[in-house]
């Protein structure tokens, strides 16, 4: 695959997707493209094609990758409304749905995305659902390119708000549980970098586990737990702290508050 990217908006996400796309040896030419230089010179630096002309790059690229906050996401379409028609547009943007696209890109092939920052490493969990004019062979470039970035699945995207409460904010809630590990295994006296180092893999790795073993995480639980053991002592402990009901809170608020950010900035 070798189609020409241009990726409107170099922020944290918009960067994230550019590393991943390298990483996996894209072959096409990629160039991204903001405002700020600060934010494209780390990328220049990789061999990135940069600008802050998104006409030029538009114009230029077969696949054009909207990556800036939704409250921009009109503004930027229209200034290139010329530059994307008959082409990919895949866009990046939280809470946008797809009618609110297609209205400001009615020419364009449109894909709504919900990856994570675990693009960066290529650990990414990507949603995507497609608009009606979207062609097989335009689904089969895209799942090559969220593919590079992780894994993806195609879904209805009456979904994608749950979603982005689930794994789009996900980093955000697992890194707390990172630091609690971190922070327990100094309280028991590990040296810092190995507490951090042990918390950190070990969230990794049990999530490596569900997704290629394809085990419920209640079996992986049960793998590692013994009768009388330091597991059992440790589950009874976090069972105390209620700690399921606090996440199940705050994955209904996070949903929630998708709906709420789309009404506000009147993107529904």
């Amino acid at each position: 695959m070798n189609d020409k990217i241009a990726v409107l908006g170099a922020g944290m996400m918009g960067s994230a997707i550019i590393k991943s796309l390298l990483k996996g040896n894209y072959e096409g030419k990629i160039t991204a493209v903001d405002i700020a230089p600060e934010k494209l010179s780390e990328l220049e630096k990789l061999g990135v094609a940069v600008t802050a002309d998104s006409n030029k790059a538009a114009a230029e690229a077969n696949i054009i990758i909207v990556a800036v906050k939704p409250g921009d996401v009109e503004r930027v379409l229209r200034g290139v409304s010329k530059e994307i028609r008959n082409k990919i547009l895949i866009s990046v943007a939280a809470t946008v749905p797809l009618k609110f696209l297609q209205r400001n890109a009615p020419d364009s092939r449109i894909v709504r995305i919900m990856p994570n920052l675990g693009a960066m490493v290529q650990a990414s969990y990507t949603a995507y659902c497609c608009e009606y004019n979207v062609t097989a062979e335009d689904k089969v470039k895209v799942k090559t390119l969220l593919n590079m970035m992780g894994i993806c699945d195609e879904m209805e995207e009456k979904y994608l708000d749950a979603i982005t409460a689930v794994s789009g904010s996900g980093p955000g809630y697992l890194s707390i549980i990172i630091e609690a590990l971190a922070y327990a295994g100094l309280k028991v006296g590990l040296p810092r970098n190995v507490a951090l180092n042990a918390a950190a893999q070990t969230v990794m790795g049990t999530g490596k586990l569900v997704v290629e073993l394809k085990e419920d995480p209640s079996k992986i639980r049960d793998m590692t737990t013994t009768p009388g053991g330091t597991t059992i002592e440790a589950i009874y402990q976090i069972e105390q702290s209620q700690i399921r009901p606090a996440m199940i809170r705050a994955i209904e608020e996070a949903t929630k508050k998708s709906q709420i950010i789309r009404e506000k900035l009147n993107i529904t």
